[in-house]
């Protein structure tokens, strides 16, 4: 605690009056030590940064051979390539080169991935109302891809709200078909 020392009167001398001079000396070890302690106690009691993970449901490998039943309709797959580029068609990759339903495009916000799941949802609607939750978004990384575009295209299937989507392997005839497209359009 902090303590104010008075000095007794100097000399003892009659009829000698002198001011009393008090020392202000404050002992702060008290106050330092309440200020590690409260710096202590915030960090042990705060929660540090949690990671958020975004919850991939894969379908199941026990069983090799099982296909699961897809409207043409329904399916969009998507590519992801180098530079940031994205091959996309709609339903079979034979049907989409012969009615023209494919295309190349970017991430970006405004004209990207995202705006080709919009305009493949308001197509499914159009169809019937609420159908959009029957798009099949199917994700098939090539090898020039990387780690980002994956998740970059996993970020638009959450953001536009796609309720069924899958990483699938991409296939050598989706490679070749993907890779001449992306270097047409370049």
């Amino acid at each position: 605690m902090a303590e104010i020392n008075t000095p007794s009167v100097a000399g003892g001398k009659a009829g000698a009056r002198r001011s009393k001079k008090l020392s202000t000396k404050v002992d702060l070890t008290p106050m330092v030590d309440l200020g590690f302690l409260l710096i202590t106690f915030f960090i042990f009691t705060t929660t540090m940064s949690e990671s958020k993970a975004m919850k991939l449901i894969m379908p199941d490998d026990s069983t090799p051979g099982t296909e699961m039943d897809l409207a043409q309709s329904n399916a969009l797959t998507v590519i992801p390539l180098a530079d940031n580029k994205v091959f996309y068609y709609h339903g079979q990759l034979d049907n989409a080169l012969k009615t023209n339903t494919w295309g190349v495009t970017n991430y970006s916000e405004s004209d990207g991935l995202g705006k080709i799941v919009r305009i493949k949802q308001a197509a499914l609607d159009k169809i019937k109302p609420g159908n959009r939750k029957e798009l099949m978004l199917m994700i098939k990384p090539s090898p020039e891809s990387n780690y980002e575009n994956v998740v970059n295209a996993l970020d638009e299937a959450l953001i536009n709200d796609v309720k069924r989507y899958a990483i699938v392997d991409i296939t050598p005839e989706e490679k070749e078909v993907a890779a001449a497209k992306a270097l047409a359009i370049h």
